[in-house]
């Protein structure tokens, strides 16, 4: 494999780069676009051809160093995959003083990280960027289905969800609406910005899937709902969570590349490199 975004060797290294990146290439539950197991590769081609000096930030965070972990390959079932993230994800909030990054896969993937985090970070924030609430207990019977991504967060952390769009009426059982900001609502009254803000407890753990934008700029997501979030509204929002919170990790789910259009991954390239330059900016080492 390469290094990511083609960066020289010397910023490569586990020993000394800031930033570990880890791909979980599971695609088993998703239930209509497939193709998540793809994202990954597509995802760091377009790093390579992406320019790495942030004009926003005056910065080039790849200095820093971003080391690719081995691919977490598990794919015999949702709860093998979910019980491999969580030990893996564990044992390198142990052994590392890094930064953490994820790349899915599906949105289930984050279910074993986040368990670790919270376990790591007791008065943990998830701050969830998403079209759907992923918050049923179990669906097509198993409670690590792509649907359940954050209902174990639900419980055991101070859940943020942004950008919601699409949601199954069971889910209202288990919505906090004082802390879920639904699309509609967000477009009409910016206000969402500061209400959310106010809540982040500290340290803030950040899942992205995907599918919040809108197709018209990401169109390559297994479900593309209508009505999404748009590009600079949602890094200026960013922004302000990395400046005002210690961001302890985060992740990227749900890439499903379209053949003959790289749009999609190249914003889902730039995504994670605006992230990073934020948080070396503002809470770097």
């Amino acid at each position: 494999m390469n290094n990511y975004a083609g960066i020289e060797d010397q910023y490569a290294q586990l020993d000394t780069a800031a930033v570990l990146l880890q791909s979980i290439p599971y695609d088993g539950t998703s239930t209509w676009g497939k193709g998540a197991d793809k994202g990954f590769e597509a995802f760091l081609d377009a790093a390579e051809n992406m320019e790495l000096y942030d004009i926003e930030t005056d910065t080039e965070v790849y200095k820093k160093g971003v080391h690719i972990l081995p691919a977490i390959t598990e794919d015999r079932s949702p709860e093998k995959v979910f019980e491999t993230v969580y030990e893996s994800t564990k044992n390198l909030l142990q052994e590392h003083d890094k930064f953490f990054t994820f790349f899915g896969g599906e949105h289930s993937v984050s279910i074993g990280i986040i368990k670790a985090f919270y376990e790591k970070y007791p008065n943990l924030t998830v701050l969830q960027l998403d079209a759907h609430t992923d918050l049923r207990p179990s669906y097509l019977g198993s409670p690590y289905n792509h649907a359940c991504a954050v209902y174990d967060a639900s419980l055991h952390t101070n859940l943020i969800q942004v950008g919601i769009r699409s949601m199954d009426v069971i889910e209202n059982e288990f919505l906090n609406r004082d802390k879920c900001y639904f699309a509609e609502d967000m477009f009409l009254d910016n206000s969402w910005v500061e209400q959310s803000l106010k809540q982040l407890t500290d340290p803030v753990y950040i899942t992205v899937d995907l599918d919040v934008f809108d197709p018209g700029i990401l169109p390559g997501t297994g479900t593309p709902e209508p009505g999404g979030m748009q590009w600079n509204p949602t890094i200026n929002y960013l922004r302000r969570v990395f400046q005002e919170r210690n961001v302890v990790g985060f992740d990227i789910v749900e890439l499903a590349p379209i053949e003959g259009n790289k749009v999609s991954e190249f914003l889902a390239s730039k995504l994670y490199y605006k992230m990073l330059s934020y948080k070396f900016k503002y809470h770097g080492k």
